[in-house]
């Protein structure tokens, strides 16, 4: 297996401190642009894949995506929760400068964010190139317009507006239904992973005749809570690994439902001849939810926490052709680098500068940039926990200064020597400390500019 690896931590990207990326000018290579697929799961635990370490589940499709293309080892959501992520993704910046510092949800009162109308989101910006857009599944970012996916620039959505289900098989929160296609009301019935995947296939087979490229964002709302997976899923788990802990049987029957639902997209894509010229991008909003039974690997620490559990997530990419199979790399990555990456490949252009980075020259199997930036992450929360204040890591390089929650000291980790968080040194290099904090209090002052709560 060819190992592509970026020498040093420091090596990590392109920011220093709060500088911003540059628009993207490059055009695609020689060929048709390539279909867009990009899969995005809730909550799914760096260690809960097969091709990441996983014996006691079977995840075999995804598992063929990580094989087919590039793995990424150090691949970071840009927030250990929800919504931050998905603004990352969608508008290439970081969650905070885009309105999103914490998760958006359907009461007023316990809900920490508000998509900026300033943001040009990803499907406008394909859109300009070309490309058909769609999304399927769970959006996460307003229930109303004009923050909806339509509202935003998708042709078509079919999927749910909030944040989380209460049941998988009723699609409702707090008793509402939030399911829309476009912005009509719907109440389809089934297992909200089969009708995810069914009504991407059907995209994918309804975009054959066209000569345009496609955008797909199927954003899955498993593994996340209620951890429901259909009954003869969970049967199969129970008969095969009948020692395993109930609350594990269940997320590991939850996993292994959604790998069979990816499965059938691709197998859409092959059939309909549109495999071959598609990149497929798989990646998850946040680490694995330890107090439902997922599993991080040997990371500290999973999603809300600002440790490694909580931010590292299991993500790869499929391009044949240009992207080499059985390829990983461990160049650092933040959801938000998707955004110019997916637009360096569609050939399109940006007209404001994003914070994110384009992959594209890891991705060909180029040498990774040596210049370093410092990370940010952020969670503002409600609960007696945060108070509405917000909690921050930032890294530069191998060190890391995180404080998991508000009112905890800020904690200060070398990676490199330390992975797995256990040695807090900050009283030993003060001065990292101090570089680290100067550079999160410009980027709290430069993020403070974005209004983050709805219009009154």
């Amino acid at each position: 297996m060819l190992r592509r690896t970026v020498l040093g931590l420091t090596a990590a990207l392109l920011l220093v401190a709060i500088g911003r990326a540059p628009a993207a000018h490059a055009q695609p290579e020689g060929g048709p642009r390539p279909n867009i697929v990009l899969i995005m799961v809730d909550d799914l635990g760096y260690g809960d894949l097969g091709s990441y370490g996983a014996d006691d589940l079977r995840t075999p499709h995804i598992d063929s995506l990580v094989a087919d293309g590039m793995r990424f080892d150090r691949f970071y959501a840009n927030s250990p929760v929800c919504s931050p992520t998905r603004a990352s993704l969608l508008t290439g910046q970081y969650p905070d400068r885009a309105g999103v510092p914490g998760v958006i949800r359907t009461h007023a009162r316990n809900s920490w964010g508000y998509l900026s109308p300033e943001e040009v989101l990803l499907p406008r910006v394909l859109a300009r190139a070309g490309y058909h857009t769609a999304m399927v599944g769970k959006w996460h970012l307003g229930l109303e317009p004009p923050n909806t996916p339509t509202a935003r620039g998708f042709d078509v959505f079919k999927g749910f507006l909030g944040d989380m289900m209460d049941d998988y098989y009723t699609h409702r929160r707090h008793g509402i239904n939030y399911m829309r296609r476009n912005d009509e009301v719907i109440d389809p019935e089934g297992h909200a992973t089969t009708l995810f995947t069914d009504w991407a296939s059907d995209y994918v087979r309804d975009r054959e005749a066209s000569p345009a490229p496609f955008f797909l964002f199927l954003s899955y709302n498993a593994p996340h809570s209620p951890i429901q997976p259909p009954e003869d899923g969970l049967e199969r788990v129970e008969e095969r690994a009948p020692d395993l802990p109930e609350e594990r049987r269940r997320i590991v029957a939850l996993i292994e439902d959604l790998d069979e639902g990816i499965g059938t997209v691709v197998r859409a894509l092959r059939e309909t001849g549109a495999y071959e010229n598609t990149m497929i991008v798989f990646t998850s909003d946040n680490g694995g939810a330890l107090y439902h039974g997922a599993s991080n690997g040997p990371l500290r620490g999973g999603k809300q926490d600002m440790y490694e559990g909580g931010l590292r997530v299991p993500t790869a990419v499929t391009w044949p052709g240009p992207v080499a199979p059985g390829t990983r790399t461990e160049h650092i990555g933040l959801t938000m680098d998707l955004y110019p990456t997916l637009a360096e490949v569609a050939g399109a252009r940006l007209t404001r500068r994003v914070d994110g980075r384009s992959l594209l020259p890891v991705l060909r199997g180029g040498a990774a940039p040596d210049d370093p930036r410092t990370l940010f992450w952020v969670r503002r929360e409600g609960g007696p926990a945060y108070m509405g204040q917000a909690a921050y890591a930032v890294r530069r390089g191998p060190w890391k200064l995180l404080q998991n929650r508000p009112g905890e000291p800020f904690r200060l980790y070398h990676l490199g020597r330390d992975p797995r968080e256990q040695t807090d040194v900050a009283e030993d290099h003060p001065e990292r400390v101090e570089s680290l904090a100067e550079a999160l209090r410009r980027h709290v002052q430069a993020a403070g500019r974005v209004p983050w709560q709805p219009p009154r």
